[in-house]
């Protein structure tokens, strides 16, 4: 079974508290989202393959390690997705993105595919796939589906805010892939939001609503 990983660190804490609250600004919550995804980088990278190599200190030779720069991809889930992406390649400026395009049927709550790019040479890179909010974790398990079906075998999913229906869900759609989210909070009402949550993660970040 894949593992859940609450990256519960003060920072994150603190960040979230902003986040949820209704008060915050488009531009505010736009920026929150990017530094609380740069923090789920730091540990979804924590495991990735590097190579070992020598670089000339302005002393001697040392040795030093690499991450190579195409075995790498994100793919954000649109819309909410794209608001996390520079976070990432904050940390990793040489990973290739992709994207793919879903959206939850509000009366079914089933996903909806309307748009797919993918990198090429994606069955040989780790995958970062990205969307603030795993709720229902149907559209989650959906994009994790496409991803596989073009090769990809090293996966994991980063979220800014999960519940206990969406990581059962998705970890008995995919028990290979791993989850990464700030917090986890109590359940979903009847109309597939999380509570507390922080709303449509989508909406707050484009000023939609």
């Amino acid at each position: 079974m894949g593992r859940l990983i609450v990256v519960d660190h003060p920072l994150v804490k603190h960040k979230i508290t902003f986040l949820r609250s209704k008060h915050t600004e488009v531009q505010v919550f736009r920026q929150l989202i990017q530094e609380l995804s740069m923090l789920l980088a730091y540990e979804a990278t924590r495991t990735i393959p590097v190579e070992e190599t020598t670089c000339e200190t302005p002393l001697m030779q040392a040795s030093a390690h690499l991450i190579s720069t195409d075995k790498l991809a994100i793919v954000p889930v649109l819309r909410a997705g794209l608001g996390m992406v520079d976070g990432l390649l904050s940390f990793m400026p040489m990973a290739k993105v992709g994207h793919i395009g879903l959206y939850r049927d509000h009366e079914t709550l089933q996903p909806i595919e309307y748009y797919c790019k993918l990198p090429s040479g994606i069955s040989d890179m780790e995958v970062f796939v990205l969307d603030p909010m795993l709720a229902t974790g149907g559209t989650v398990a959906k994009s994790i589906e496409i991803i596989k079906k073009a090769g990809a075998t090293k996966i994991r999913f980063l979220c800014v805010v999960s519940c206990p229906e969406g990581v059962e869900f998705l970890q008995n759609a995919h028990p290979d892939v791993d989850i990464y989210t700030c917090v986890l909070d109590k359940g979903l009402n009847n109309k597939g939001y999380i509570l507390p949550g922080l709303g449509d993660a989508g909406d707050r970040l484009y000023g939609t609503k």
